[in-house]
């Protein structure tokens, strides 16, 4: 299972250091000999720190020889490839697969923290590392035709999670390995249907994900949760084409294998998609009247994140939701008053206690412990206008606020890594066993190990709740 696990590792610790530079001025016929006395086939171009492109032997081929071009009359910035595609050196390998194969092309330039050249990776050094890889899944996702053909990808990201759950894998980049291959699903499908039926359809809307898809943390049975946002001068010829183009893609996906949402936060019904001035009417409106509802549609559009179209009308619709949010401190107590009603299923000396009756024995964990730390920690990052979408980058724009310290971080962190796991691993074996995967953990299928594990995570949550609950019912009070 090495080779699955290698697609884990960090580009920077495999890219190529020794980078090979020139300018855009320089002139070409200078570049081409530098290639030829260093045996290279790339020059990354570069002036001042900044990266505008790179050179390659496949642009003097096409873009100078193959046009009867005098090269000695060009620069470098004349034919070079531009504007460059980038990496960071944090990025995991099959991210820069990803990138290779949307982009066609066969090397990535690697960049340090501060976007400054730190070095090159190409598709044969990856491919060296890795002999067995989702290389080939990623590929096909992008080169996929029909609903059917990723359908059939979409089963086989589920066999791959399947080989992966006991690998010794972080559960976190797990987890982002399935919202990264479900995201490419999700937009080879748009694709699909723009470039077909749907090719005449005006740009000017956007694709949005909610809740736990908005925030990159799907499992394996997560429903849809989504929504359109379109121009408020979108040609009103054209909304007969997008009602129907919302349709079939949401039906699209359920046949691929995602599930429908049980309470309709879907971009095909009418609710869910509306112009950009629509949308902050009705949210607007949600603000004014906190019931059940409009506090749980309050929270799915705050987990919003942009995958398809516009990504202006994302952003303001982002902006409207997390400007109200961060005034609006009585709204965040009816939130948090929301995520209170989950109680963390701890009794005396903190002995786990199950459910009774139909589900005897088990524990909801996405109720009791998964959804408690995710929504808490977006209240609080609400609070301080932060946009970040994952529960993790909240966390950590948390700490740099000063609202936690760092081992209340690595602790909470550490509890949604546990509670996920346990949720995920039960997905997988009740896949095996042809059963309908849900959210419920049988407790005595735990060691004693892992039950100690369960116990410290749900105290966590306790510890989350008790802070939620000081800070924002206690204001909403007054």
């Amino acid at each position: 299972m090495y080779d699955l696990n290698a697609m884990f590792l960090a580009v920077g610790s495999h890219c190529r250091r020794d980078v090979v530079t020139c300018r855009p001025a320089d002139r070409l016929v200078d570049a081409a000999a530098t290639m030829q006395l260093r045996n290279i086939s790339s020059l990354v171009v570069s002036e001042d720190g900044h990266l505008p492109g790179i050179l390659t032997d496949r642009d003097l081929r096409n873009k100078v020889v193959a046009q009867g071009l005098d090269p000695s009359t060009l620069a470098v910035k004349d034919v070079m490839n531009t504007p460059l595609i980038t990496i960071g050196e944090n990025e995991f390998l099959f991210e820069a697969l990803h990138l290779l194969s949307r982009h066609r092309i066969h090397r990535l330039v690697v960049t340090g923290r501060s976007g400054r050249l730190a070095g090159i990776i190409t598709d044969s050094d990856i491919l060296r590392i890795l002999s067995r890889s989702p290389q080939k899944l990623v590929r096909e996702i992008e080169e996929a035709l029909t609903v059917v053909d990723l359908r059939v990808l979409h089963q086989q990201v589920q066999g791959l999670v399947g080989h992966l759950i006991n690998t010794g894998v972080r559960i976190r980049d797990l987890v982002r390995l399935i919202a990264h291959l479900n995201d490419r699903i999700l937009i080879r499908l748009i694709h699909i249907l723009r470039s077909g039926k749907f090719a005449s359809l005006p740009d000017n809307f956007a694709f949005v994900v909610l809740g736990s898809e908005g925030r990159g943390e799907q499992t394996l049975t997560t429903d849809q949760d989504n929504a359109l946002i379109y121009a408020d001068d979108f040609p009103p010829d054209d909304l007969e084409q997008l009602k129907e183009f919302s349709r079939e893609l949401i039906d699209s996906l359920i046949v691929i294998g995602v599930p429908s949402c049980p309470g309709g936060i879907m971009a095909k019904n009418e609710p869910w998609r509306r112009t950009l001035d629509g949308w902050r009417s009705v949210l607007d409106q949600w603000f004014t009247t906190p019931t059940p509802e409009n506090i749980l549609n309050v929270s799915m559009f705050s987990d919003m994140r942009f995958l398809s179209g516009n990504p202006a009308l994302a952003q303001e619709m982002k902006d409207h939701v997390s400007g109200r949010l961060m005034r609006d401190q009585a709204f965040l107590g009816h939130l948090t008053a929301t995520q209170l009603r989950f109680r963390v299923p701890l009794g005396w000396f903190g002995k786990i206690k199950t459910e009774k009756g139909e589900h005897d024995g088990q524990l909801d964990i996405k109720k009791v412990g998964i959804f408690a730390i995710t929504e808490g920690i977006k209240i609080l990052s609400l609070a301080e206008g932060i946009q970040e979408n994952s529960t993790r980058e909240r966390l950590e724009k948390l700490v740099t606020a000063g609202k936690f310290n760092e081992e209340t971080a690595i602790n909470l962190t550490a509890a949604l890594d546990s509670l996920v796991y346990f949720r995920l691993r039960t997905q997988v074996e009740a896949i095996r066993e042809g059963v309908q995967p849900d959210n419920r953990i049988t407790l005595d299928r735990l060691n004693q190990m892992e039950q100690k594990q369960l116990q410290a995570a749900l105290e966590e949550v306790s510890s989350l709740q008790g802070l939620l609950q000081r800070q924002f019912l206690l204001v909403s009070q007054m």
